[in-house]
């Protein structure tokens, strides 16, 4: 996974020091590549049989955390030394996709919700396979402070989900009550994209 990351970063980092003016990734990037450098190890944490135990727990929630606590971190940075660029934006989106995939599938490894809080997780990823059949989807969105709050309220709650001291009725309610807010702001952006997206040139 690091190789594979490696080899993406060193593929775009060129093109985002000429977009930036700045030398390499630039600052912002560099947060988000040290937030994917927490969450990657959380991949791992699923294969552990046949659950984790309290402190295993503990340790995901607090690298899991850690990740989120650094989320506003890079965007602020791009914005105060005006290194924001196209890579940059969707590193940091791909960084907040894995890390709600991998919370939501431990979560229900876990016991805390049952099965269906893997689509938090899973409908970043339904959404782009419904781009190969709806090429409007595939269209550039507007800016939007709904989508991110909405994506924040995901990992806190998928988080606090984790924690040992948390029921399984409780988390449960609250994946749940995010698991809606997230359709609700999936169903917003798809609906506006049908109507104004524009189809993406193949050439």
């Amino acid at each position: 996974m690091y190789a594979v990351v490696a080899v993406v970063i060193l593929r775009h980092a060129p093109g985002v020091a000429a977009e930036t003016g700045l030398e390499g990734l630039g600052p912002a990037n560099r947060v988000t590549l040290a937030r994917l450098i927490l969450v990657l190890p959380l991949a791992l944490a699923p294969l552990h049989p046949p659950s984790l135990d309290g402190p295993g727990r503990w340790w995901v929630v607090a690298l899991a955390g850690v990740a989120l606590a650094l989320d506003g971190v890079d965007g602020w940075l791009a914005r105060r030394t005006g290194s924001g660029s196209a890579f940059g934006a969707r590193f940091d989106m791909e960084t907040d996709a894995a890390l709600i995939l991998l919370l939501s599938i431990l979560v229900w490894q876990e016991g805390q919700a049952p099965a269906w809080v893997v689509l938090a997780g899973a409908m970043r990823y339904l959404f782009v396979a419904a781009g190969l059949a709806f090429p409007r989807l595939r269209g550039e969105l507007p800016p939007s402070l709904r989508r991110k709050v909405v994506c924040v309220v995901q990992g806190v709650i998928l988080v606090a989900a984790l924690a040992p001291v948390i029921p399984p009725a409780l988390a449960t309610a609250g994946v749940a009550a995010a698991l809606a807010m997230l359709s609700w702001s999936f169903a917003v952006d798809i609906a506006w994209l049908l109507r104004n997206g524009e189809v993406p040139d193949r050439g």
